[in-house]
């Protein structure tokens, strides 16, 4: 096994042609896609890793300057395909992750047949004309209360990211692994995430974009899916959901796993 794919806990599973990358979001592993995999390794040739940061991780190997830009997980993302020697894949990634493919195939477009973005924003701050969820008092105070109390922030912010009660399983899960994660490392991907804009980038992604979010979404208003679908340079296409909530492969795997095989397995038509 090669260094990246160490660092970044590689699992190369199914035997199919076509190969799939799973990428996850902010305060997840790739246990997020626990429900969907079994669903695809009987037909594709599926590749999970986790980004750096994520509490799986070394936290050694976290350098904070790389990735105080979506930029730097970009470069994990193209050096985890260069070392599997993957020439093309359809790209699913959650929340962050889709803006991570999203730059990835800007600077090598071949190596993505399509990229499937459930929960994606490039920007979560208002803006003119612009509603992204969030002003900036709120994320001062979410950053505030990452840095005082780690613990009871997750306690806090697990239930209302998933749109669910304290009690569900998902819930207990989305913790988990929010609280896997070192808080200073945990408060810097926020900060990466929460202050980005990628707005005046998406006219340079030329590959097929699949656009598929919840209905309700603390984290993505349903404007955000409309303004990537209106802002995208290739062909793209979006599906809302029934679905509640950011993590809604997590959630309620029976809404969102069929509509993601039908996106796996469907191109747009043209």
């Amino acid at each position: 096994m090669g260094v990246v794919e160490e660092a970044h806990n590689v699992k190369i599973l199914g035997s199919g042609v076509q190969v799939i990358v799973l990428a996850h979001g902010f305060g997840t592993d790739q246990s997020v896609w626990k429900h969907l995999v079994p669903h695809l390794v009987d037909d594709y040739k599926v590749i999970l890793y986790d980004n750096m940061g994520a509490g799986t991780t070394n936290p050694d190997y976290f350098d904070f300057n790389r990735y105080s830009t979506i930029q730097g997980y970009s470069y994990d993302l193209l050096a985890i395909l260069e070392e599997l020697q993957v020439e093309s894949c359809i790209y699913v990634g959650h929340s962050v992750s889709a803006m991570i493919g999203a730059l990835a195939s800007i600077s090598r477009p071949d190596l993505f047949s399509k990229l499937i973005m459930i929960s994606g924003s490039p920007r979560y701050l208002n803006d003119v004309d612009y509603f992204g969820g969030f002003d900036q008092e709120d994320l001062d105070q979410l950053f505030d209360a990452m840095q005082s109390n780690y613990k009871a922030w997750c306690a806090g912010f697990a239930p209302l990211a998933v749109g669910g009660d304290m009690d569900s399983m998902a819930v207990q899960e989305f913790s988990r692994t929010l609280f896997n994660m070192r808080p200073d490392i945990a408060l810097s991907v926020a900060q990466t995430i929460f202050q980005s804009d990628m707005r005046q980038i998406l006219h340079l992604i030329s590959v097929p974009c699949h656009i598929i979010q919840s209905m309700k979404d603390l984290a993505v208003p349903v404007f955000v899916s409309e303004y990537l679908h209106q802002n995208l340079g290739g062909d793209s296409i979006v599906e809302v959901m029934s679905s509640d909530g950011h993590l809604p492969q997590l959630s309620s795997p029976d809404i969102v796993i069929p509509v993601v095989l039908r996106h796996i397995r469907q191109d747009i038509a043209v």
